[in-house]
């Protein structure tokens, strides 16, 4: 019986009394450990793979010692640049060997359920802590959208004299329609605007939005092809 098992982040296939190295374990030397996450298990001619692991399979093991591997060097270079880094690394290994393959049945090692019970945990409070701000966030988005979306905006641009920028500055200020801009007075337009670069003339705004506001379109074009930024 063989068997492919993770141990500390590699894959390896194992057997009954072999010696395994893998990466440095936490165990202590002559004490066993068992590893739950166990992909596949062959038995002659059966072969049981995990989707990804194995329920209740398992793989125990005896820690014998923990070592060093060999040295390795690490050269770095770079052409023309005079950049030359040498250095060497050992791996911390441990050795230990493969005592028994369980195919099923085996209850699950302490350290993995504590570790499984912490991640599950763990998206539990953080989806409490999100949760909240984002059911405040949408308690207060319609009544922010509320105040924007009174009513329907004109396109106050078709005004002679209004650019983009006024344009924007009075909807900021509440005329958003031709209807509000007929009903404001020159001397407080003037000053909703008084941010906005330029020599701007509101005398006629009023009466020009007064036109707009009854579809006599004809007739603004008539009055606005005599005008001169707003002037008349």
């Amino acid at each position: 019986m063989y068997a492919i098992v993770e141990i500390a982040g590699h894959q390896f296939k194992v057997e009954k009394d072999q010696k395994v190295f893998v990466n440095r374990l936490q165990t202590e030397e002559g004490k066993k450990v068992s590893f739950d996450n166990v992909l596949l298990i062959g038995d002659g001619d059966k072969v049981t793979v995990g989707a990804p692991a194995i329920g209740g399979a398992q793989v125990s093991a005896k820690v014998l010692k923990h070592l060093k591997g060999d040295k390795v060097i690490v050269f770095k270079k770079k052409r023309r640049k005079g950049y030359r880094v040498k250095n060497g690394h050992r791996q911390s290994l441990s050795e230990i060997v493969i005592e028994s393959i369980v195919a099923s049945g085996a209850k699950p090692a302490k350290k993995a359920a504590a570790k499984t019970e912490a991640k599950k945990a763990e998206p539990k409070k953080a989806e409490a802590k999100a949760t909240a701000p984002k059911t405040e966030a949408k308690k207060a988005a319609p009544k922010a959208a509320a105040k924007k979306t009174t009513g329907k905006a004109d396109d106050l641009k078709k005004i002679e004299g209004i650019g983009p920028k006024i344009a924007s500055t009075l909807v900021e200020a509440g005329i958003a329609t031709f209807a509000d801009l007929a009903k404001a007075k020159p001397e407080a337009i003037s000053e909703i605007i008084a941010g906005v670069r330029g020599n701007h003339v509101t005398d006629t705004w009023p009466a020009q939005a007064k036109l707009a506001a009854d579809g006599k379109w004809d007739e603004l074009k008539k009055w606005q092809d005599e005008l001169d930024g707003g002037k008349a």
